[in-house]
């Protein structure tokens, strides 16, 4: 027996265009065919798929954690808003406290210095009166030499003091 089938007589070309071997090719192609297709259905698809699917899961798992943390982001902007407006409405009272506690201060120190200088207006009120007495008296104790002396002087002889008296008497003072 001959250890190899016996080839066409004078073929001539690429074997693979010979008729006489096409069925030993189609028979081969759908054998690798069939083993590729196995191997892709039952190996290499599922793997895929599950890597997708796997994949598809995490982004919509991540997308859903950002949609959290963005409504709870919003939810804490909006709480440090209305704690920032409440911050300011207290900051304005305590402002408006201070404001009036100052001019409360500030009226009481003045209500305090206009007492005093009251005083010391009436205190000077007062010492300027006590000068004036003591100028009128010593004006009048001028004014009777004085008219005693113009009355030596006019007459000769000089003038008692009981006449210089009623002469200031009559003179208004």
């Amino acid at each position: 027996m001959p250890a190899h089938p016996a080839a066409p007589p004078a073929a001539t070309g690429l074997p693979q265009f010979d008729p006489h071997w096409w069925l030993g090719q189609i028979v081969w192609l759908l054998a690798i065919f069939a083993v590729v297709f196995l191997l892709m259905r039952h190996v290499f698809v599922p793997r895929i798929g599950g890597t997708i699917l796997a994949r598809e899961r995490k982004i919509e798992g991540d997308i859903a954690a950002a949609r959290a943390l963005k409504a709870e982001a919003d939810a804490l902007a909006k709480t440090a808003a209305g704690e920032m407006a409440e911050a300011r409405l207290a900051a304005r009272r305590v402002a408006a406290g201070a404001r009036d506690e100052a001019r409360a201060e500030i009226d009481a120190a003045l209500a305090k210095e206009d007492a005093a200088l009251e005083a010391s207006l009436t205190a000077a009120e007062a010492r300027i009166d006590e000068a004036r007495e003591a100028a009128m008296t010593g004006v009048r104790g001028i004014a009777a030499e004085a008219a005693a002396a113009i009355v030596e002087k006019l007459t000769g002889r000089p003038a008692s003091a009981a006449e210089t008296q009623s002469a200031l008497a009559g003179a208004g003072g």
